[in-house]
């Protein structure tokens, strides 16, 4: 028999904060964290815009020392993992520490690293190229230095979806913790990707908003105006818990993690397939494995990256998995306050997901003003809903065709 998992501990970095409190209530005010791009010179690029977080310090979450020796995904993941734990009431050090692990995800890791190195490689020679290179710039150095400095020993690994990248790791979580290989996982995602390099690749892919006059209005998911994502970044982890774990300790539980569901397109590289079968098909999977009706899933968090093809597809895929109960339910893509943080987006957005369950509350999709007629659910504009959530679904969709859902709800 499977045994239950819970959500008893939640930390963010977003263009909306560090504060899990300060994002939601940002969130529901369908605040805007898009702005004028500072991370980098602005000057080279067509897209000037981004959710970037100049203003990110680790502090105490992270060894003074070590700054320097790891890249910005990581210290990302140190800052929110930190949180995460604080926030569960977990005493660490009276755990045993091969039964707490950590499973993260990220689409792209160290990318300011490798531009760095490059750069030296080319313009100082090879000699020049930093020892430290390869530890700071692997995708797994979150996952094994959050692991390092609160002394889990259990299950650890990343995992690389591209934007379903934190999703699939949660679902990898969840399934450690049913099937009794461990008892406490550090999970979500983290990506730093808003670097030359980053923004020109995407930029140059024509995946990107180009709004540069009103960077709070591009994001706009669903909305017949939209133009394309807008690159952000930061992190989002949550502490994933046996039920029993948790009780036993006091610890507040958030929701409880029901299912996970994953599917592949085999189709374009990075369009999604116009029906949405692929997405369709991980909803299904996931509803399955949680053994629930389509029919009592209140709100999705949906993938919603304001792209004229994915909005659409995902329209699409919900039509095809709930049925008439499609408009019944609550929608929204929270990506129109955060804009896309790419294998980051599954973390952040499963914390929105378990505080909506967790308040009843559904946050709002921000900026959807004209929805697309092709796009017609209840998208929840610009105002949260009141609304009892007992079951909700988030969705991750990524390059590659990778798809993954996952669902929680109240603890029954």
């Amino acid at each position: 028999m499977k045994r239950r998992v819970v959500i008893t501990g939640l930390g963010v970095v977003t263009p909306l904060g560090m504060e899990v409190a300060q994002l939601w209530d940002a969130v529901l005010a369908a605040k805007s964290g898009i702005k004028p791009l500072s991370l980098i010179d602005p000057a080279p690029f067509k897209v000037r815009l981004a959710g970037d977080i100049p203003e990110f310090d680790p502090g105490d979450y992270c060894d003074p020392k070590d700054l320097k020796r790891l890249d910005r995904f990581t210290l990302f993941a140190m800052y929110a993992g930190g949180k995460a734990i604080e926030d569960s009431g977990l005493d660490i050090s009276s755990e045993d520490p091969f039964r707490c692990g950590v499973i993260l995800g990220s689409g792209i890791g160290g990318l300011a690293e490798i531009e760095i190195q490059v750069e030296r490689l080319l313009h100082k020679g090879a000699d020049r190229v930093s020892p430290l290179t390869i530890p700071k710039l692997m995708l797994n150095a979150a996952g094994g230095n959050l692991s390092i400095r609160y002394g889990l020993r259990g299950p650890n690994f990343t995992v690389a979806t591209a934007c379903a990248s934190a999703t699939n790791a949660m679902g990898d979580a969840l399934k450690y913790i049913q099937y009794d290989d461990a008892d406490v996982i550090v999970t979500g995602g983290t990506e730093a990707a808003i670097t030359a390099m980053g923004l020109s690749a995407f930029q140059n892919m024509k995946a990107l908003s180009d709004r540069n006059d009103e960077p709070h209005r591009a994001s706009r998911p669903f909305d017949a105006a939209r133009d394309g994502f807008v690159l952000s970044e930061g992190a989002g982890l949550l502490v994933f818990e046996e039920l029993e774990h948790a009780k036993s300790r006091g610890a507040r539980i958030y929701a409880e993690v029901l299912g996970f569901g994953a599917s592949g397109d085999a189709g374009h590289i990075t369009q999604p397939d116009p029906a949405g079968s692929g997405a369709a098909r991980a909803m299904q999977n996931a509803l399955y494995n949680a053994g629930l009706e389509p029919a009592v899933v209140d709100y999705i968090n949906a993938h919603g990256t304001s792209t004229p093809l994915g909005d659409k597809a995902e329209t699409q895929a919900m039509k095809a998995v709930f049925g008439a109960h499609a408009y019944q339910m609550a929608v929204s893509s929270t990506k129109g306050s955060l804009g896309h943080a790419l294998g980051a987006s599954g973390g952040i957005e499963m914390i929105l997901t378990a505080l909506g369950v967790y308040h009843d509350m559904v946050p709002p999709t921000a900026n959807l003003e004209n929805p697309d007629p092709e796009c017609d659910l209840d998208y929840t504009p610009l105002k949260p809903a009141s609304r009892l959530i007992n079951t909700a679904m988030n969705n991750s969709f990524g390059f590659g065709g990778h798809n993954a859902s996952i669902i929680c709800g109240k603890v029954r």
